[in-house]
């Protein structure tokens, strides 16, 4: 039996369960996203110069990373709900330790449990999302998406709120934010072992299925060609995407001047407009059809990014908005796409894309830091403007059917 084949093909979109990963998800990118966001404080108390910023971030995507893939092709063929909770106690491990690292190892150390937190995390969410989506996938990611994107854009807020005026040790206080996802986590496991047991015992149809997977239709070498370029694509919005969370505050305080809340309060806008734009790509990505949103996320954002170095202030805040608004509504059409050149291999897909994505990001970041040592924050900025036009690789992505549930 092919465990992967959504267990909603034949109703409507579990809604409490997509509300409950989405939620899960967003616990688990905000605490994710405190690393980053705690950056100015331990740069000054640790004095650390960007290239060992950028080693934080790079052992934290990289352990995210590394595991994914692997994670997901066995679950794939052993699907395990509840390793979820697994996952958030091992990112609760992480969250004590940066709260009270008393050395530069330390925090490496404490980002790298966090990142395997999140290895375990994402694969197997990707999948019972898929399964609750009753053939509507666009939705079903962008419900899920938008949590992870709140998530994200939460934790430079509650950092600017919480964390600046009260110290490192109050990062603590958020594993009651990982204690609260492990609940979801087992309410949603169980759900999925319902909604598993109900698939089992229903009337098989009379014919499994009435179209060709797509991956039928492309040969092995074509489908791997198609994943390398999609991989590409995520690498190009993840190192963007990094060169914000990593640097950005540095980037406002060193250019414009203003305080580490108010850079604070920029990076969540800036993190913010992800959620939306996962969102709505997801939907109108059902609509339309996957091409057309990869599309538009390319040239729709490229043009911004390269006025972006040379803004002020103000439209340095509204273009950074567009940029990100624009670049996330790409996520679930990529992660979607991905799945229907290799249906049956959901887990393998969200680990992938995930994992080697965010961890090339990571990588980026660690090269932007050294980088940014040597020739200057705002000089890298300059660089990182022609990222997006790497998405005109799309071009050379064989088409999928776009086929609704």
């Amino acid at each position: 039996m092919n465990v992967s084949k959504p267990i909603a093909s034949t109703r409507r979109a579990d809604l409490p369960v997509l509300f409950a990963l989405s939620a899960t998800h967003l616990l688990n990118d905000m605490i994710q996203s405190l690393i980053p966001a705690i950056y100015p404080i331990i740069k000054t108390a640790y004095a650390l110069d960007f290239g060992q910023i950028g080693l934080i971030t790079l052992t934290f995507q990289i352990t995210a990373s590394l595991l994914q893939p692997v994670v997901g092709h066995y679950t794939d063929k052993n699907p395990m709900p509840y390793s979820m909770v697994v996952g958030m106690g091992c990112t609760l491990t992480g969250l004590i330790g940066l709260a009270y690292a008393g050395s530069y190892p330390l925090l490496l150390l404490a980002a790298a449990c966090v990142g395997l937190g999140s290895s375990i995390f994402h694969p197997e969410a990707t999948r019972m999302a898929r399964n609750a989506s009753g053939g509507q996938q666009g939705l079903a990611q962008g419900i899920f998406q938008v949590g992870g994107q709140s998530g994200g854009a939460l934790g430079p807020l509650l950092a600017a709120f919480i964390i600046v005026p009260r110290g490192q040790t109050s990062v603590a206080w958020f594993s009651a934010a990982a204690l609260l996802a492990m609940i979801l986590m087992v309410w949603t496991a169980r759900r999925y072992a319902e909604l598993s047991k109900a698939a089992a015992t229903a009337p098989k149809p009379v014919k499994a299925a009435t179209a060709a997977p797509a991956a039928a239709t492309h040969t092995k070498g074509r489908i791997a060609l198609a994943i390398t370029i999609l991989v590409i694509l995520l690498f190009s919005k993840n190192a963007y995407s990094s060169s914000f969370s990593s640097y950005y505050t540095f980037y406002l305080i060193g250019k414009f001047g203003i305080s580490v809340q108010g850079s604070q309060l920029m990076l969540f806008l800036f993190l913010a407009a992800a959620a939306v734009g996962a969102l709505a790509g997801g939907i109108i990505g059902d609509k339309v059809g996957r091409n057309r949103i990869l599309w538009f996320s390319i040239l729709g954002a490229l043009p911004f990014s390269l006025i972006l170095p040379f803004a002020d202030l103000f439209w340095t805040g509204v273009l950074t908005v567009v940029i990100n608004l624009i670049m996330a509504s790409s996520f679930a059409a990529i992660l979607i796409y991905a799945m229907e050149l290799m249906p049956g291999r959901i887990g393998l897909i969200g680990g992938l894309f995930y994992g080697l994505s965010f961890g090339l990001g990571g990588l980026a970041a660690a090269i932007l830091g050294e980088v940014a040592d040597w020739i200057g924050i705002e000089a890298v900025y300059r660089i990182c403007a022609f990222l997006p036009a790497i998405g005109l690789l799309a071009w050379f992505l064989p088409k999928v059917e776009h086929r609704r549930g």
